[in-house]
């Protein structure tokens, strides 16, 4: 599904962002990925979104080549990708149901498909009651699960979660893990970048420690331990 075959990204101040890394994520994992801040983690996010180029190695993500990938074919790639990021990126002055529905107005969905998708995603995050609210008038935790909503409507292959837990109280950051949880055991594959120790270690899921731009450890039903 993901596979990265001694990639680095080397900017022009010379120092690696990403360093040499290979690493295979096989479809329907659950993969946290952790580490201290500049040590590569969002990097790699936008290397699997090809908004960054590799300096080196390949990247084939769901059966693309993204080092050949011609500029044309992107859009067409990253329909399968659903992103959520921690600052929600919801349309202000769109209601909870037309966020979500933008996502598939992009993509050129018939409006049947829209007018029966949007509500069962709704409800699959808990939102049917807010499909009316705008998102200043929902909280943290609301607004991140419409980001989520909007992310997974197009029904993506891979679910990519870049600290989605990062503006959110303790509770909320559980309740949007288990969601996230939920969408994983439909099929999808997921990568979360986090920082939120506690998360990682309650959820005992693919650990990948990420220091100085490398791997430092790769673990299976890992926790968050101090490479």
């Amino acid at each position: 599904m993901i596979d990265l075959d001694h990639v680095s990204k080397i900017y022009e101040n010379g120092q690696p962002a990403v360093d040499k890394v290979s690493l295979h994520v096989d479809k329907g994992e659950f993969v946290f990925v952790v580490g201290d801040s500049g040590s590569g983690k969002s990097t790699l996010i936008s290397l699997l979104l090809k908004e960054t180029e590799p300096t080196e190695g390949v990247i084939t993500v769901n059966g693309f080549v993204l080092n050949t990938m011609r500029h044309r074919k992107v859009p067409k790639y990253r329909r399968k990708i659903g992103v959520v990021f921690q600052d929600f990126r919801l349309l202000e002055e769109m209601s909870v149901y037309e966020n979500v529905a933008f996502a598939m107005h992009a993509v050129e969905a018939r409006g049947r498909v829209i007018r029966r998708r949007v509500p069962n995603v709704l409800r699959e995050v808990g939102l049917t009651d807010k499909q009316n609210s705008l998102p200043r008038q929902l909280s943290g935790g609301e607004q991140q699960r419409v980001a989520i909503a909007r992310a997974i409507v197009n029904r993506p292959d891979i679910l990519l979660a870049d600290e989605p837990t990062g503006n959110l109280d303790p509770g909320n950051a559980y309740e949007i893990m288990k969601l996230i949880e939920e969408i994983n055991s439909r099929g999808t594959t997921v990568l979360v970048v986090t920082h939120n120790k506690e998360l990682v270690n309650e959820f005992r899921k693919r650990v990948i420690m990420m220091r100085k731009g490398a791997i430092a450890r790769d673990e299976e039903e890992g926790g968050y331990i101090e490479a």
